[in-house]
């Protein structure tokens, strides 16, 4: 865990409330816009907007929309710049999205407020012509997700995962997205990981996957190597016993170059990668958030670390972390490009991302919307909050969020399955003492939240 002050000086760009101007190149002869809102509550909404081009190609656009009511506001929004004037609400595109061939499309996405109804928008337009599309209205009590074909655990419908192209696939080579919650550090809450919290974990919250945060330092692995091997390997085999995916985290943050913790990381993945090769539900993150150090760095250790794991157990997927805490850069000033143009030379590998949700906002899940469609991507730590891990919960970012990885199928862990005295923890002081760790009332507003969503029904197709 987290978090520095240099995240939070990087996080989230204010949406700006004036237009740009981003004359096209070619004017649209038509469009069509498919727009859902994909969440809702008290004051506030999530939606998404779809825009394809049936026209000539253009380069730069501009999307106008009417919003009926007067207490219906956009308050922030991602793969475009929006801004909004009287009841007209204004996009403009981001520099990756601005080109349009006929018949392509691109998603764009919101959160917005009302304060009397909420009717859906009207009077789409690209380039000022109007579109054709459909508007979905969000079913009534938030409705009941379709569910999926496969049946069982999460194991038992997907088997052994591996990366095909840039989604993670199960057994039937079918993109999948896993949803879960991590661990805080072992060293400090591993009363928090027993039978009762386990079996909560798996049957009330189904989750199909447990993050393992194993420090290396911070009191962690270098003080007792051998314990703490045998204490990740404990925690797989219990997730394994309920069905769930483990996430083996060698959770390295101070110092920040992975290469510091090179020697160690061969030594410990040999070990479990011996010991579990033979499961399928092993996933292995090598380097939890490298920072102030180099992308060439990290791909260093990478390139060292994972042959010693693929000598053990050729099958399994293995996350890199990124620069800047795994933000892909972009909390050093940089973006994915650095790792598109330079990957890790290996195969079955996905790169992680991070973020805490009051921090990381509209630039952050631009590029993760970006990257996605070049790099296979895991969300495998993020937070409601601050990037301190305290601060208030921020619900309408953290839905943007959530919505965009279950759009793009990205998996992700929340931060974190514990009673951790900081507002990011989903358990109530004093709940790992007892034997209830489902019920309202020893849940977090953050626990709450993040139990709802990994709680719906998983969608894993099995043909």
């Amino acid at each position: 865990m987290k978090r520095l002050l240099a995240w939070i000086a990087a996080g989230a760009t204010a949406l700006g409330l004036t237009a740009l101007s981003n004359p096209p190149a070619a004017a649209a002869a038509g469009c069509k816009v498919d727009y859902t809102v994909t969440n809702q509550w008290q004051g506030g909404f999530q939606g998404a907007v779809k825009i394809t081009n049936l026209g000539e190609p253009v380069s730069g656009w501009t999307l106008k929309f009417t919003m009926p009511d007067a207490g219906q506001k956009v308050v922030q929004g991602w793969n475009a710049t929006w801004a909004q004037s009287g009841s007209t609400v204004t996009a403009t595109p981001a520099d990756w999205n601005r080109a349009l061939g006929t018949g392509t499309s691109t998603d764009l996405g919101f959160v917005g407020s009302f304060t009397g109804a909420n009717p859906k928008p009207t009077a789409f337009t690209l380039d000022g012509v109007a579109c054709t599309g459909s508007v979905e209205e969000p079913p009534p009590g938030g409705g009941e997700p379709t569910p999926g074909p496969g049946t069982g655990t999460p194991v038992d419908v997907n088997g052994q995962l591996r990366v095909c192209g840039v989604k993670l696939c199960n057994q039937y080579d079918r993109p999948i997205q896993l949803r879960g919650m991590s661990t805080h550090g072992i060293q400090w809450f591993s009363k928090c990981y027993n039978t009762a919290s386990v079996d909560a974990l798996a049957k009330d919250w189904k989750s199909d996957l447990l993050r393992i945060a194993m420090y290396v330092q911070e009191s962690g692995y270098e003080t007792d190597p051998a314990g703490f091997t045998n204490r990740v390997n404990g925690l797989v085999d219990t997730a394994e016993a309920r069905g769930m995916y483990a996430m083996i985290d060698f959770h390295t943050l101070t110092p920040g170059d992975p290469n510091y913790n090179l020697d160690r990381a061969k030594t410990f993945f040999a070990s479990v990668a011996a010991r579990n090769a033979a499961k399928k539900n092993v996933i292995y993150e090598i380097a939890n958030e490298p920072n102030g150090v180099s992308w060439a760095a990290i791909k260093n250790y990478a390139e060292q670390v994972i042959p010693v794991i693929r000598a053990a157990d050729p099958d399994a997927v293995i996350i890199v972390g990124t620069r800047g805490w795994s933000s892909l850069g972009v909390s050093d000033g940089s973006n994915e490009s650095e790792i598109v143009n330079n990957p890790v030379n290996a195969t079955n590998i996905m790169y992680a991302f991070h973020f805490y949700a009051a921090s990381h906002k509209d630039d952050y899940r631009a590029t993760v919307s970006r990257a996605s469609s070049r790099l296979p991507l895991f969300v495998t730590e993020f937070g409601t909050v601050s990037a301190t891990g305290g601060g208030t919960l921020d619900r309408a970012s953290t839905t943007a969020w959530l919505d965009l990885l279950d759009q793009l199928k990205i998996g992700y862990a929340n931060w974190t399955y514990s009673d951790a005295p900081e507002s990011s923890a989903a358990l109530r002081a004093g709940t790992c003492n007892g034997t209830d760790y489902s019920s309202s009332g020893v849940l977090t507003e953050s626990g709450a939240l993040i139990k709802s969503r990994i709680s719906t029904t998983d969608d894993f197709p099995t043909g």
